[in-house]
């Protein structure tokens, strides 16, 4: 009998034993390796603001029109050219929509600059005939369509520029004399191109080149024997920039 009970005891134990091992199997769980986070690639599209500062290099035109006195020792048809440089500053506000690789936006700019100059006219012998003209303020409205490869942009620009524009002339000695100035602002177009990169998900840095032209207007420069007209203008124009933008945060599209 005591043989039959240690013979019963040792099968149901084999039993628990075999029993637990299986529930053990069917409890477990396979393993899988979480997927590696993937970086998300640059993001262009959205608002921007920002700052730029570089040089610009204006090449100023104005030319006697044949109406009104005549100071300033100019005859009609006769006029002067001349260039000069400074320094440039402003900020740009604008939008970029990807598409892929491909980038479109729409950006304007305004910056302050001090391109100005001064010479003296002694074709007529006293050199008393001082013309001075100035380029101070600087606006834009483009287009923009670029090639974005990871976090460069690459990009070309074209719209409209203005600038405001002054000519004034003083003439002391006679038979006419005179001296006066007035401004206008010179409407034209602009083209350029530049490189973006970047350097976080909303700070971008870049470097950009333009071009613009002017039309010409008719500057009344009042004196004491009437009106000195001139036709004149800002001919060319052309700037380059350092730029920093921030963007503004757009839906992140992620790589694998």
């Amino acid at each position: 009998m005591r043989n039959k009970l240690i013979a019963a005891f040792a099968c149901t134990t084999a039993l628990v034993s075999i029993g637990a091992a299986s529930a053990a199997d069917l409890g477990a769980r396979p393993y899988t390796k979480a997927p590696a986070y993937m970086e998300s690639m640059f993001n262009w599209t959205g608002f921007y603001v920002g700052g730029h500062i570089g040089g610009a290099w204006t090449n100023e035109r104005f030319i006697n029109n044949g109406t009104g006195a005549p100071f300033g020792d100019l005859t009609p048809g006769q006029g002067y050219r001349q260039r000069n440089s400074g320094i440039l500053g402003g900020a740009q506000i604008g939008y970029n929509w990807q598409a892929n690789n491909y980038v479109f936006g729409m950006e304007g700019t305004i910056s302050g600059l001090d391109n100005k100059g001064s010479f003296l006219n002694t074709a007529f012998g006293a050199g008393d005939d001082v013309f001075s003209w100035r380029a101070n303020v600087l606006a834009t409205i483009v287009g923009r369509a670029g090639f974005a490869v990871q976090n460069n942009l690459f990009y070309i620009k074209g719209g409209y520029a203005g600038v405001n524009n002054r000519l004034s002339v003083t003439d002391t000695v006679g038979p006419a004399t005179g001296s006066g100035g007035q401004t206008h602002w010179a409407n034209g177009w602009t083209v350029g191109a530049g490189w973006e990169y970047g350097i976080t998900r909303n700070w971008i840095v870049g470097l950009e080149y333009n071009y613009a032209a002017f039309a010409s207007q008719t500057y009344q420069l009042g004196g004491t024997s009437g009106n000195y007209s001139f036709d004149a203008k800002p001919r060319d124009l052309q700037w380059a920039v350092v730029r920093a933008s921030y963007k503004f945060d757009a839906p992140v599209i992620a790589r694998y």
